[in-house]
């Protein structure tokens, strides 16, 4: 019994990194950018979850709307003043400027919200069902459920749509894309503005279970997320889903029967073995690239 209520909780821990991985793997698919600013943006959710839940009393599911709204146009903000300027800049410049854009998201928290941790309010994820001897919390299914339906939902939306249809065709050729009259630079905010409202429901799902919130919240998860969007293949929104969900099931899995400390290593050593074996991720396609 132990062990099914380990695989759960793996799965609810999986579920919130796939959400994250959800918000990189949309950005490198289509923008050809790692921002490792997204974890900072998890931070900002929890923080604005936090005040209009704390200080003004704002019903539950209208502030999970407005944090991603706020998460939302952050995103658009980041992208417009840090990385649209570095479309045509090698990589290294646009890390650079990621890595920049999190630790001013980071210090800009300290210095409006002091380095005092605050706890989240979880009255609202009280509870549990009971099967046989396992008690799992409403919470955890949830999780679980509330990352299922974004997968769904974000993958028919990018199948299926207009806008989805605009997505793929910049990810392939946005030379071509703005040829065929197709607004680059439209498409990639949205996705970005999708990238980072989804990291705002992945900070309520992340501090309901884990209350503590910090200015350096959201750096770990968002670590965490990246490898599992690289472990499924980057790019590939089923691939960030699985990638996710096998990351939080190793790492809870090695808590509980390696060591808690080492848990991270085991996960990152568990990431080089399969890129040693797949470079691409698990559903990731090998790219010809021509020069």
């Amino acid at each position: 019994m132990d062990f099914i209520l380990y695989l759960i909780n793996g799965l609810s821990l999986g579920s919130v990194y796939a959400i994250i991985a959800l918000g990189y793997t949309m950005v490198y698919g289509i923008a050809k950018m790692l921002n490792f600013a997204h974890g900072d943006v998890i931070m900002v959710g929890a923080y604005t979850a936090y005040f209009l839940l704390v200080s003004y009393g704002v019903n539950f599911y209208l502030s999970i709307l407005i944090t991603m709204l706020v998460c939302a146009l952050l995103g658009i903000i980041v992208e417009r003043l840090a990385y649209k300027p570095l479309r045509s800049a090698s990589s290294l410049s646009v890390l650079i400027t990621a890595i920049g854009v999190s630790y001013l998201l980071q210090n800009s928290a300290q210095l409006f919200w002091g380095t005092s941790s605050k706890m989240f309010p979880t009255s609202f994820t009280n509870g549990s069902f009971s099967f046989s001897d396992v008690n799992i919390p409403y919470l955890t299914i949830l999780t679980i459920i509330v990352c299922i339906i974004i997968t769904v939902v974000l993958q028919w939306f990018v199948n299926n749509t207009k806008t989805g249809s605009a997505m793929r065709a910049c990810a392939e050729d946005k030379g071509a894309a703005l040829l065929m009259g197709i607004n680059v630079n439209n498409t990639i905010s949205i996705t970005f503005a999708i990238g980072s409202a989804l990291a705002a429901v992945a900070s309520i799902l992340l501090c309901s279970a884990y209350p503590s919130i910090s200015p350096t919240l959201g750096s770990m998860p968002g670590i965490k997320a990246f490898t599992a969007a690289v472990f499924g293949g980057i790019g590939s929104i089923p691939g960030a889903f699985i990638g996710g969900l096998l990351l939080g099931i190793i790492e809870i899995l090695s808590k509980a029967y390696i060591s808690t400390q080492l848990s991270d290593a085991v996960v990152f050593s568990i990431l080089i073995l399969v890129l040693l074996i797949k470079p691409t991720g698990i559903l990731g396609k090998k790219t010809i690239e021509k020069v």
